[in-house]
């Protein structure tokens, strides 16, 4: 079986290293190429990781470059998007490299011939849902307060972003969906979830924890899944016992199974890096 070539965008940052080591780390199965705007490691990379990022493999520039990103996606069978500005303080930023940079990331795809996009979209788009109860009592672990029968929230309701970071992201589902309607690639967005490097803050944050290694693997399984999955969107989310979103709907598709939780009192280990 031919190696994926697969290009990921964000590489230096958390989630965007661990994939693109994850990949490195299996060269039987991929050729692994990153792009970021730096080669540092961005702000939300632990203190004591030591990123290796191959400079025959790795590529720096804007993603609101159209140019530098089309050089960076010739050739690529799969791109996994994560490269944004996490914080959404800033319009200019969220501007340039959330709405510009993911255009640029789709746009230049297709031109590409790249077969699927992996993007990443953010449980911030659902945020309004979590000041509603009962999901804001699943959120504050005011546990009389929940009931035992209640809806979970799916990516099939709408989208209830409450910033200019969350609503960037719908931006980016909104493409993945023309992008395969109109141009024919395969686009999976992925809700993440809070990666809390390895254990969440608690209270706040249990509700919408995802471990490490539990986001690497819907990644994963992403960008392997079966040739039929033309568009789809799944929450990446460790199986919390407090969960207010539906996780099934990745098992059910793309073969997903969390391995961890956030109510774990013992520790897991965390990649080596």
């Amino acid at each position: 079986m031919p190696k994926l070539r697969v290009l990921v965008t964000g590489a230096s940052g958390q989630i965007g290293y661990l994939t693109f080591k994850r990949l490195l780390d299996q060269p039987e199965k991929y050729d692994a190429f990153g792009i970021d705007r730096k080669q540092a490691p961005s702000e939300r990379v632990p203190d004591d990781w030591s990123l290796d990022l191959p400079n025959n493999r790795f590529s720096v520039a804007n993603l609101s470059d159209f140019e530098a990103v089309q050089t960076a996606t010739e050739g690529m069978d799969v791109v996994v998007h994560l490269g944004a500005d996490p914080e959404g303080r800033e319009w200019e930023s969220v501007l340039q490299n959330n709405i510009i940079g993911t255009y640029n990331v789709f746009e230049t795809s297709r031109l590409s011939g790249v077969k699927r996009i992996v993007a990443a979209s953010s449980i911030m788009v659902s945020a309004g849902h979590r000041q509603q109860e009962p999901y804001k009592a699943m959120m504050e672990r005011r546990l009389d307060d929940i009931p035992s029968d209640f809806e979970l929230i799916s990516p099939a309701i709408p989208a209830e972003p409450r910033g200019i970071y969350g609503a960037s992201k719908v931006w980016t589902e909104s493409l993945a969906r023309v992008y395969s309607n109109a141009h024919g690639l395969s686009c999976i967005n992925i809700r993440i979830g809070q990666v809390e490097r390895d254990r969440p803050r608690p209270p706040q944050g249990a509700d919408i924890y995802v471990s490490q290694r539990d986001i690497i693997q819907m990644i994963e399984k992403s960008i392997n899944a079966p040739e039929f999955v033309r568009f789809d969107t799944f929450y990446g989310m460790s199986n919390n016992d407090h969960r207010w979103v539906d996780i099934d709907h990745g098992r059910d598709v793309i073969g997903f199974v969390p391995e961890d939780r956030a109510e774990n009192n013992h520790d897991y280990e965390t990649p080596t890096l």
